[in-house]
């Protein structure tokens, strides 16, 4: 999945700011991969990557070991719908090829908002966009396998707080990027 996702992920990653985030949460990390991809984009940054699989944690310890014993990054077992994170707690969380398969999702989305401090950035890099009829065969290959469109996105993550959302969509392959921001009080509106 690493290689496989790999052009995907760095057009998702083209979509974040080009300076930034000191504290990066990497949600569903799967093998890793993009914990080296975000520590290279972001110099100054730590990435804490998180994984419901053991075996995935274990992968991307060991694609990340220079990374985790430089104390760039660490990586550990849990689940998105409780994150085990304190609040405010990251500049950048991102979620690339997994949102799919997470419970809810808007309780989901309501802990990434939670842990993200006010100017926070949740980037949602999905293959399918849920605009192509064709993707709809993953859903009985793969149990357990949701997939959203742009606005079932808006909603879930309006619901879960966040007061602007950008949707970028490349339409002839179909790829979705999310950008949900988690702006001060006061601040709102959607695109």
């Amino acid at each position: 999945m690493n290689y496989a996702h790999a052009a995907l992920a760095d057009w998702g990653l083209g979509c974040l700011p080009k300076t930034g985030p000191v504290r990066i949460a990497e949600l569903g990390c799967g093998g890793g991969r993009n914990i080296r991809a975000l520590l290279r984009k972001y110099p100054a940054a730590t990435v804490t990557a998180l994984d419901y699989s053991e075996i995935s944690v274990e992968k991307a310890r060991n694609i990340n070991q220079e990374e985790l014993q430089a104390g760039r990054c660490r990586v550990i077992q849990g689940d998105v719908s409780r994150l085990p994170f304190e609040d405010r707690a990251f500049d950048l969380a991102t979620a690339f090829e997994t949102v799919y398969f997470w419970p809810g999702p808007t309780e989901s989305f309501r802990e990434v908002y939670r842990i993200l401090r006010p100017g926070g950035i949740f980037l949602i890099v999905n293959e399918v966009d849920g605009e192509n009829p064709r993707d709809s065969r993953w859903l009985s290959v793969i149990d357990g396998m949701k997939i959203f469109n742009r606005s079932q996105f808006v909603t879930f993550l309006t619901e879960a707080g966040f007061s602007k959302v950008i949707v970028k969509r490349d339409a002839k392959r179909h790829w979705l990027c999310v950008l949900a921001i988690r702006e001060d009080a006061g601040c709102s509106g959607n695109k």
